[in-house]
């Protein structure tokens, strides 16, 4: 038996309470979890995990395992890093959780020229529109915007994205173009119900905040839903650029109100503080830093 694939497959059981889940994070089969864990408590002599036909949960003994395997599994990855940096390849997996609207394009746009770099990396995206616990779970890496919040992980920027306001044509022409951001109170304007105080949406003007209530016809609690319902003309919509960006560049849809945006977000890589950041997350994340280094944060001009 290989002790530390054991270990490995243990430590993700432990972490999803369940043997699927569990396989599914090691990249095995159920039997093949099920089986390693068997023979790692033979090996040892207790027993790790209590076993029902709906939960899995660790006995007394698993626990105390688990505190211990993690930060070893974790000195392993270390070692095996240096050895990678030393022959400049890069292998192992690495399990990542983003957003779903922008990691299903954007991020996944960005990962596919690094998998072909480093064909020996596997990556296992998890896309999510709420907050995992990136270290409970098992996750290298995760792809967040707004501020970091747990002082117990490391965060690097990648980019700062401006959210914005815009309409089609075809909608201005037949309901007229705001110039202020108050005339919003008669138009419609699309709500993203995922967003914080989704029908307060708010700008700046001398220096000074204000908000605007909006209502409308449309819903969604997804960001790409709106935008693309903006672009069929149905209304006002207010996104991250990135969602927008598309329709801008082929002029189905005009930013408004652009001298009145307040701050966007910042997007960020927040990855588990430990002593060492293995070589092959480190790579990515200088990869995505790259990749987005250059990302149209200008506003834009008319031709």
């Amino acid at each position: 038996m290989d002790t530390i694939s054991a270990m490995r497959v243990f430590a993700a059981v432990a972490r999803q309470k369940s043997f699927t889940g569990g396989a599914k994070e090691a990249g095995v089969s159920t039997k093949v979890a099920s089986n390693q864990i068997r023979q790692l408590e033979e090996q040892l002599g207790v027993q790790l995990l209590n076993r029902t036909t709906r939960r899995v949960t660790l006995t007394d003994t698993g626990r105390a395992y688990f505190e211990r395997c993690v930060p070893l599994l974790e000195q392993f990855d270390e070692v095996e890093s240096l050895v990678q940096e030393k022959q400049s390849v890069l292998a192992g997996p690495i399990r990542i959780t983003a957003p779903t609207a922008f990691g299903s394009r954007e991020l996944v746009d960005a990962l596919a020229p690094f998998q072909i770099a480093h064909p020996r990396v596997s990556i296992d995206l998890h896309l999510a529109d709420y907050r995992t616990n990136i270290v409970e779970e098992g996750f290298d890496l995760a792809i967040r915007f707004g501020v970091l919040e747990d002082s117990t992980l490391m965060a690097r920027k990648l980019l700062d994205m401006r959210v914005v306001t815009y309409a089609a044509p075809e909608y201005l022409e037949r309901h007229g173009e705001p110039v202020h951001p108050a005339e919003l109170s008669t138009h419609n304007c699309l709500i993203q119900q995922s967003s914080a105080d989704a029908e307060n949406w708010k700008y700046r003007e001398h220096d000074a905040e204000f908000s605007v209530r909006v209502h409308g016809g449309f819903r969604a609690n997804s960001p790409r839903a709106i935008a693309h319902m903006v672009a069929a003309g149905q209304g006002i919509g207010r996104t991250p650029l990135y969602l927008a960006q598309p329709f801008v560049d082929v002029r189905s849809v005009k930013l408004l109100f652009e001298d009145y945006e307040t701050k966007g977000f910042t997007l960020y890589a927040i990855y588990p503080q430990t002593r060492h950041l293995v070589a092959r997350v480190r790579a990515l994340i200088d990869h995505l830093a790259s990749c987005w280094s250059d990302f149209s944060l200008q506003k834009s001009v008319d031709d």
